[in-house]
């Protein structure tokens, strides 16, 4: 391990600090479950954001998390102490690296977990602006990307149905790199309802169906809707779009992933907008 210079120290020494080492410990338990089950985590209303990078996204778009936990490892690394200094938290738990690596999703940790309260935004009974969404997409990478490439592309907001997978689970925020702090991500939408009330057009992707995305007009208040990876949009939820579009392909791939087909179309909306 590095030794920190005595600067660097400064955010441990205003820190109360609770060191845990056994396996048995009752908060060390709850944090195991929050990590490992999606319906602890949706029970709880509890995220936990792992590493460096997600951690100081969110102290920068929302604020101080709930509750720090730090490695033997993380506690020595001068970056964590840097973030920890910008950090408004009083109290971290100190794990040691064998229990921090059963909380951690990655497989090189930094030696910092989050714990955060997840969003829970209503659905709005009108949705105005441009806007994604996602059909009981199943990948918590390719949501991930999606939400990342919509955050980069100025979408202000990302609604997902019922049946995509929970957009705060681990990989999913591993993934989105910290856009969704950037974004109002809603869950549980029922599309199809949503769809009735938009002032605005809505666009479906389709394979080889349709307009070529790149002779589409994508500016504007537009919904783009993206759907299942094998199953595509819903019949329901296709009918109700205004146009539908397509990526021309002329090589021999069959289909391309669902998370690049959002960001061609995303960034061939920014290059229609900036015209």
């Amino acid at each position: 391990m590095t030794c920190l210079p005595d600067s660097a120290l400064a955010p441990y020494r205003k820190l109360l600090m609770k060191t845990i080492t056994s396996a048995d410990n009752p908060r060390f338990r709850a944090l195991l479950k929050l990590a490992h089950s999606s319906r602890e985590r949706r029970d709880a209303g509890l995220s936990l954001l792992d590493g460096i990078h997600l951690v100081a996204a969110y102290a920068e778009h929302v604020g101080a998390p709930n509750e720090i936990v730090l490695s033997r490892d993380g506690a020595e690394n001068l970056e964590v102490a840097q973030l920890l200094a910008s950090l408004k938290v009083d109290n971290a738990l100190l794990l040691s690296d064998v229990l921090f690596r059963q909380l951690s999703s990655v497989a090189t940790p930094t030696g910092i977990i989050a714990v955060v309260p997840t969003p829970r935004i209503a659905t709005p009974q009108r949705l105005q602006g441009a806007s994604v969404w996602l059909e009981d997409i199943q990948d918590p990478g390719n949501v991930g990307s999606i939400l990342r490439s919509a955050a980069a592309a100025g979408i202000a907001t990302v609604c997902l149905s019922r049946h995509s997978v929970h957009a705060w689970s681990p990989r999913v925020l591993r993934a989105g790199m910290g856009a969704h702090f950037a974004l109002q991500v809603i869950e549980g939408v029922d599309l199809t309802a949503l769809a009735t009330g938009y002032a605005g057009r809505i666009i479906a992707t389709g394979m080889g169906q349709g307009k070529p995305v790149f002779k589409t007009d994508l500016t504007g208040d537009v919904a783009l809707l993206f759907g299942n990876e094998g199953a595509g949009l819903s019949p329901a939820l296709a009918a109700l779009a205004h146009e539908t579009v397509h990526i021309p392909m002329p090589g021999r791939a069959e289909s391309l992933n669902v998370g690049a087909a959002a960001a061609v179309c995303l960034f061939e909306r920014v290059r229609q907008q900036a015209q």
